[in-house]
């Protein structure tokens, strides 16, 4: 089509037109930018290992740790009983951790949070949606959210001592 037929400038706007309407009726979802430092942390529910749902929102006010997480993923098992010694920690200092499972079996995640002594809530992501919404390419990532909501640290991957960053971030902004 070239620039000078009828339906070059037409359709541009009505592209625009269908996408605005889509968007209001709430037939279509607008793309969130991924988790990305210094930006507002997708807000996300999810059912926990107990049955309820938990918000992320509903944590604000606190420095909150998301670590996503598989069974299958042999560094995420080793890092767990760390990551249990960072809750047990900082937990009574207006700290949260969470740990979002992304298998697709809820009981199998349970059962190895059972047996690696997992105390902090455990949630399931087994539609992968808020993966997604994280833009999640390796496994374990960890992302540590301010008070105010705000992405602040994120970590792909996990190698021993990982940890010790952890711990220093979290105080850092245990601080603020």
């Amino acid at each position: 089509m070239s620039s000078s037929s009828p339906f070059a400038s037409f359709l541009p706007r009505f592209l625009r037109a269908a996408a605005a309407l889509l968007l209001s009726t709430g037939l279509v979802v607008a793309p969130v930018q991924a988790a990305a430092p210094m930006t507002p942390a997708p807000d996300f529910t999810l059912r926990t290992l107990e049955g309820k749902n938990l918000r992320l929102k509903e944590q604000r006010g606190q420095v909150v740790l998301v670590n996503f997480w598989a069974t299958w993923c042999a560094p995420c098992r080793q890092e767990m009983p760390k990551l249990n010694a960072l809750y047990d920690k900082y937990k009574g200092s207006g700290f949260v951790l969470l740990g979002v499972n992304v298998d697709d079996d809820a009981r199998n995640a349970a059962t190895v949070a059972g047996k690696l002594g997992v105390t902090f809530p455990v949630l399931f992501d087994t539609d992968k949606n808020v993966s997604k919404l994280y833009d999640l390419n390796s496994m374990p990532s960890t992302v540590l959210i301010d008070r105010d909501g705000r992405v602040r640290f994120l970590h792909r991957g996990y190698q021993d001592g990982y940890e010790n960053t952890y711990d220093k971030q979290i105080r850092d902004l245990l601080k603020e």
